[in-house]
């Protein structure tokens, strides 16, 4: 496992680059399955705008104007705060050796952070002063919603997070009990589906906003979403977070399987699990006691294979909120049998002793069935209006 690039890196190239313990695997994938998303979002509502599915939207802006004070205070926030942090970790002793603790605390080097600060507000202020006229100009902007994929993007990363945080110590609340700061403030523990939920909110209120559709703007996210929960995984696989399987001590059923795909104990596992590696000197030395169903490879290739069958025939379906309704399915039913070979908290109290990644996936499959069904009369395809 590879909780930092440091890792990955001097494992691949033997290299040792001190500066890249401080982006952390899970993040940096995750940043990619973003990035990436955000392409396959903007060719889906391409297609759908030619289609006429969207319209465009006419916004004023104003050209000309001088930087404000506001701009110049937000790029001073920014600036510190790198500066801070990234600047410091290189100037305080053993701040690397533990990045995620260095990261949370209030160490760092506030020298470093003015500078940084007082140049971002430099380069602010002479971006606007090149373009700046003797009377600002506004003018008229067509804006698609193609236009907008950066900011839904962003929209999705600050509440998925946030709601994929909230769900885990809901689901761990003994955990949260034991060490609320701690538990709140984590870089690990987070839950798929709380951020789906939350981001789902979030993307909505901000589509409504500037009027466009709801439902043919979630059948362009259903195979993105897709798409994003297997690059996100890889994240979650090469950093070991600890959404791996149960115990596995069954024999390989394919002799030219790789160990690590059947069964693995996932060493230097960036949460720190299990047992002492014999000879391991550092702060990721830790491996699984047994070796376990490496549950995150298998949801990679499954979502991959569910994310290329939905791009394949996504063409030839016209009826909006059918492919939502596929996307339901298949992210419901994948989710929900993958459960049964991964460690997760369940609810006892409950018949069969369903955990909660079951129970929600339970109700996307349903709720998936009924846009199937209902999709023809809740979605005229001659309505246009949000």
């Amino acid at each position: 496992m590879y909780p930092n690039l440091y890792y990955l890196v001097d494992d691949l190239f033997g290299v040792k680059l001190n500066g890249l313990k401080l982006i952390n695997s899970f993040g940096f994938f995750v940043a990619i399955a973003f990035v990436a998303s955000g392409y396959v979002l903007y060719l889906e509502l391409k297609r759908k705008e030619a289609l006429g599915q969207f319209s465009a939207k006419e916004e004023k802006i104003i050209i000309g104007a001088p930087a404000s004070i506001g701009d110049l205070v937000t790029n001073f926030i920014f600036g510190y705060l790198f500066g801070y942090k990234i600047v410091g970790a290189f100037t305080i002793e053993n701040a690397l050796n533990n990045t995620q603790a260095f990261i949370l605390s209030l160490d760092g080097n506030i020298g470093a952070g003015i500078a940084v600060g007082a140049f971002m507000v430099y380069l602010k202020w002479r971006e606007k002063d090149k373009e700046k006229l003797a009377k600002p100009e506004t003018r008229i902007l067509t804006v698609w919603p193609h236009d907008r994929v950066g900011e839904v993007v962003l929209q999705a990363a600050l509440w998925g997070f946030l709601g994929a945080k909230i769900f885990h110590n809901l689901e761990n609340i003994d955990d949260l009990i034991n060490d609320p700061i701690g538990s709140l403030i984590s870089f690990s523990g987070l839950t798929f589906y709380g951020g789906l939920i939350l981001a789902t909110i979030g993307v909505i209120v901000y589509i409504r906003k500037h009027n466009i559709r709801v439902i043919h703007f979630a059948d362009a996210m259903a195979p993105t979403m897709l798409f994003a929960y297997a690059a996100g995984r890889i994240g979650c696989h090469i950093s070991g977070d600890g959404d791996w399987g149960i115990p596995n001590f069954a024999p390989k059923p394919f002799s030219w399987l790789p160990d690590w795909m059947w069964a693995y104990t996932y060493p230097h596992n960036v949460v720190n699990q299990g047992v002492a590696i014999p000879g391991c000197e550092g702060h990721y030395c830790n491996q699984l006691p047994v070796t376990v169903f490496p549950t995150t490879f298998y949801e990679i290739i499954i979502m991959f294979v569910l994310f290329a069958i939905m791009w394949s025939f996504r063409k030839k379906i016209t009826q909006p909120g059918i492919l939502t309704g596929i996307y339901l399915i298949f992210a419901g039913g994948e989710r929900y049998f993958i459960e049964k070979i991964r460690v997760n908290n369940k609810y006892m109290s409950l018949p069969f002793q369903p955990t909660q990644a079951e129970l929600i996936s339970t109700f996307l499959i349903l709720i998936g069935i009924v846009f199937l069904i209902k999709s023809k009369s809740w979605f005229p395809k001659t309505i246009h209006q949000p």
